[in-house]
Protein backbone atom coordinates (compact mmCIF):
# COMPACT_ATOMS: atom_id res chain seq x y z
CA UNK A 1 0.00 0.00 0.00
CA UNK A 2 1.04 3.77 -0.94
CA UNK A 3 2.87 5.50 1.76
CA UNK A 4 0.49 8.67 2.05
CA UNK A 5 2.17 11.97 1.97
CA UNK A 6 1.14 14.39 4.51
CA UNK A 7 -0.42 17.69 3.88
CA UNK A 8 2.62 19.64 4.59
CA UNK A 9 4.80 17.94 2.35
CA UNK A 10 2.31 17.85 -0.37
CA UNK A 11 1.67 21.43 -0.25
CA UNK A 12 5.48 21.98 -0.39
CA UNK A 13 5.79 19.52 -3.74
CA UNK A 14 3.14 22.01 -4.99
CA UNK A 15 4.52 25.37 -4.31
CA UNK A 16 7.88 23.88 -5.48
CA UNK A 17 5.91 22.81 -9.42
CA UNK A 18 4.12 26.23 -9.30
CA UNK A 19 7.30 28.62 -9.19
CA UNK A 20 9.01 26.16 -11.31
CA UNK A 21 12.10 25.07 -9.19
CA UNK A 22 13.24 22.00 -7.58
CA UNK A 23 13.40 20.54 -4.41
CA UNK A 24 17.11 20.29 -4.48
CA UNK A 25 17.42 23.82 -5.97
CA UNK A 26 15.61 24.93 -2.51
CA UNK A 27 17.79 22.86 -0.22
CA UNK A 28 20.79 24.56 -1.48
CA UNK A 29 19.13 27.39 -0.62
CA UNK A 30 18.90 26.54 2.42
CA UNK A 31 22.00 25.38 3.06
CA UNK A 32 21.61 22.06 3.09
CA UNK A 33 22.20 18.60 1.31
CA UNK A 34 20.69 18.88 -2.06
CA UNK A 35 19.03 15.68 -0.90
CA UNK A 36 17.62 17.19 1.94
CA UNK A 37 14.00 18.36 0.85
CA UNK A 38 13.44 15.22 -1.06
CA UNK A 39 14.07 12.94 1.79
CA UNK A 40 11.81 15.08 3.87
CA UNK A 41 9.05 14.61 1.03
CA UNK A 42 9.01 11.20 0.09
CA UNK A 43 11.04 9.69 3.23
CA UNK A 44 9.82 11.81 6.28
CA UNK A 45 13.14 12.54 7.50
CA UNK A 46 13.44 14.78 9.05
CA UNK A 47 9.78 14.22 10.62
CA UNK A 48 9.08 18.68 10.54
CA UNK A 49 11.12 21.00 8.83
CA UNK A 50 13.64 23.17 11.09
CA UNK A 51 11.88 26.92 12.21
CA UNK A 52 14.45 28.30 10.63
CA UNK A 53 13.95 26.20 6.99
CA UNK A 54 10.33 26.19 7.21
CA UNK A 55 10.25 30.38 7.62
CA UNK A 56 12.76 30.63 4.56
CA UNK A 57 11.15 28.67 2.58
CA UNK A 58 7.49 30.26 3.49
CA UNK A 59 9.13 33.88 2.46
CA UNK A 60 10.68 32.46 -0.63
CA UNK A 61 6.99 31.40 -1.57
CA UNK A 62 4.80 34.10 0.01
CA UNK A 63 3.09 32.07 1.97
CA UNK A 64 2.22 31.16 5.78
CA UNK A 65 4.03 29.24 7.64
CA UNK A 66 1.12 27.01 8.71
CA UNK A 67 0.90 25.71 5.01
CA UNK A 68 4.67 23.79 5.36
CA UNK A 69 3.87 22.47 8.79
CA UNK A 70 4.01 24.96 11.46
CA UNK A 71 1.63 25.09 14.40
CA UNK A 72 -1.07 27.35 13.89
CA UNK A 73 -1.94 27.95 17.31
CA UNK A 74 1.61 29.35 18.06
CA UNK A 75 1.75 33.33 17.12
CA UNK A 76 4.43 34.07 14.52
CA UNK A 77 6.27 37.06 15.66
CA UNK A 78 4.68 40.50 15.14
CA UNK A 79 7.18 41.49 11.90
CA UNK A 80 5.56 38.35 10.21
CA UNK A 81 2.22 39.89 10.68
CA UNK A 82 2.66 43.09 9.56
CA UNK A 83 4.96 42.23 6.80
CA UNK A 84 5.61 40.14 3.37
CA UNK A 85 8.68 39.21 2.35
CA UNK A 86 8.62 39.56 -1.64
CA UNK A 87 11.85 37.24 -2.59
CA UNK A 88 14.29 38.40 -5.41
CA UNK A 89 15.43 36.61 -7.76
CA UNK A 90 18.70 36.08 -9.19
CA UNK A 91 17.77 36.92 -12.74
CA UNK A 92 17.04 39.58 -14.81
CA UNK A 93 14.15 40.80 -17.42
CA UNK A 94 15.60 42.23 -20.20
CA UNK A 95 14.11 45.43 -21.50
CA UNK A 96 16.55 44.87 -24.63
CA UNK A 97 17.38 42.16 -26.53
CA UNK A 98 16.66 39.39 -23.71
CA UNK A 99 18.34 38.04 -20.95
CA UNK A 100 19.00 34.41 -20.44
CA UNK A 101 17.17 33.15 -17.18
CA UNK A 102 19.00 31.63 -13.92
CA UNK A 103 17.47 29.03 -11.84
CA UNK A 104 15.00 31.10 -10.37
CA UNK A 105 15.65 30.95 -6.95
CA UNK A 106 15.33 33.75 -4.24
CA UNK A 107 18.93 35.33 -2.83
CA UNK A 108 17.55 38.19 -0.95
CA UNK A 109 13.80 39.84 -0.11
CA UNK A 110 12.05 43.45 0.28
CA UNK A 111 9.89 43.58 3.27
CA UNK A 112 6.58 45.61 2.60
CA UNK A 113 3.69 46.61 5.33
CA UNK A 114 1.13 44.37 4.20
CA UNK A 115 -1.26 47.20 5.01
CA UNK A 116 0.91 49.46 2.10
CA UNK A 117 0.42 46.45 -0.21
CA UNK A 118 -3.32 46.19 0.40
CA UNK A 119 -3.66 50.09 -0.21
CA UNK A 120 -1.39 49.46 -3.27
CA UNK A 121 -3.90 46.88 -3.97
CA UNK A 122 -1.46 44.04 -3.87
CA UNK A 123 -3.39 42.23 -1.26
CA UNK A 124 -3.19 38.81 -2.64
CA UNK A 125 -0.68 38.84 -5.06
CA UNK A 126 2.01 36.25 -5.68
CA UNK A 127 4.98 38.72 -5.94
CA UNK A 128 8.41 38.18 -7.23
CA UNK A 129 10.89 41.28 -7.39
CA UNK A 130 13.45 41.12 -9.95
CA UNK A 131 15.51 43.90 -11.87
CA UNK A 132 15.50 45.48 -15.75
CA UNK A 133 17.72 45.48 -17.52
CA UNK A 134 18.07 47.28 -21.14
CA UNK A 135 16.26 50.63 -22.66
CA UNK A 136 13.57 49.33 -25.09
CA UNK A 137 10.50 50.29 -22.09
CA UNK A 138 12.59 53.47 -21.13
CA UNK A 139 11.17 55.93 -19.77
CA UNK A 140 8.50 53.56 -18.17
CA UNK A 141 11.20 51.40 -16.91
CA UNK A 142 14.87 52.08 -16.67
CA UNK A 143 17.39 49.78 -16.45
CA UNK A 144 18.12 49.07 -13.02
CA UNK A 145 14.74 49.15 -11.99
CA UNK A 146 12.95 46.78 -9.43
CA UNK A 147 9.71 45.41 -10.41
CA UNK A 148 7.28 43.07 -9.02
CA UNK A 149 5.60 40.74 -10.72
CA UNK A 150 2.79 39.33 -9.49
CA UNK A 151 2.17 35.80 -10.67
CA UNK A 152 -1.03 35.54 -9.99
CA UNK A 153 -2.38 38.02 -13.23
CA UNK A 154 -0.97 35.75 -16.12
CA UNK A 155 -3.97 36.99 -18.64
CA UNK A 156 -5.02 40.23 -20.32
CA UNK A 157 -3.05 42.90 -21.94
CA UNK A 158 -0.69 45.27 -19.95
CA UNK A 159 3.03 44.75 -18.88
CA UNK A 160 4.47 41.52 -17.94
CA UNK A 161 7.26 39.33 -17.49
CA UNK A 162 7.50 36.96 -20.67
CA UNK A 163 9.70 33.55 -21.23
CA UNK A 164 10.36 33.39 -24.97
CA UNK A 165 12.83 30.07 -25.24
CA UNK A 166 15.31 30.62 -22.61
CA UNK A 167 15.04 34.18 -22.59
CA UNK A 168 13.18 36.87 -20.22
CA UNK A 169 11.51 40.10 -21.55
CA UNK A 170 9.53 43.24 -20.13
CA UNK A 171 7.03 44.03 -22.90
CA UNK A 172 3.61 45.38 -23.21
CA UNK A 173 1.65 42.51 -24.15
CA UNK A 174 -1.29 43.10 -26.74
CA UNK A 175 -3.67 40.46 -28.29
CA UNK A 176 -3.18 40.20 -31.95
CA UNK A 177 -4.89 38.20 -34.16
CA UNK A 178 -6.64 35.09 -33.11
CA UNK A 179 -3.90 32.78 -31.52
CA UNK A 180 -1.16 35.32 -31.51
CA UNK A 181 0.76 38.09 -29.29
CA UNK A 182 1.95 41.60 -29.72
CA UNK A 183 4.90 42.46 -27.92
CA UNK A 184 5.43 46.25 -27.52
CA UNK A 185 8.48 48.61 -26.32
CA UNK A 186 7.78 51.57 -25.01
CA UNK A 187 11.00 52.91 -26.64
CA UNK A 188 10.11 53.74 -30.11
CA UNK A 189 13.56 52.56 -31.15
CA UNK A 190 12.31 49.04 -30.94
CA UNK A 191 9.99 47.66 -33.07
CA UNK A 192 6.72 45.32 -31.89
CA UNK A 193 7.54 41.60 -31.91
CA UNK A 194 4.42 39.45 -33.00
CA UNK A 195 4.61 35.56 -32.45
CA UNK A 196 1.87 32.64 -31.63
CA UNK A 197 0.50 31.98 -28.39
CA UNK A 198 2.29 28.73 -27.82
CA UNK A 199 5.70 30.43 -28.48
CA UNK A 200 5.47 32.69 -25.32
CA UNK A 201 4.80 31.96 -21.81
CA UNK A 202 3.31 34.95 -19.65
CA UNK A 203 5.11 34.75 -16.35
CA UNK A 204 3.22 37.51 -14.84
CA UNK A 205 1.81 41.24 -14.75
CA UNK A 206 4.28 43.71 -13.77
CA UNK A 207 2.24 45.48 -10.97
CA UNK A 208 4.85 48.07 -9.21
CA UNK A 209 8.68 49.52 -10.16
CA UNK A 210 10.98 51.42 -7.79
CA UNK A 211 14.89 52.34 -8.86
CA UNK A 212 16.93 55.40 -8.50
CA UNK A 213 16.00 59.01 -9.00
Amino acid sequence: MAKTISEDRARLVQLTDENRTSLSALSSMLGRNPSYLQQFVRKGSPRRLEEKDRRRLAEFFGVNEVELGADPDIGRPRESEDFLAVPRLALDASAGPGAVSAEEISFDSFRFSRRWLREMGLDGARLSAIRVEGDSMEPLLRSGDEIFVDRNKRAGEGIHVVRIGDALHVKQVQASAPGRIKLISANDAYAPIELGGEEVEIIGRVVWKGGRI
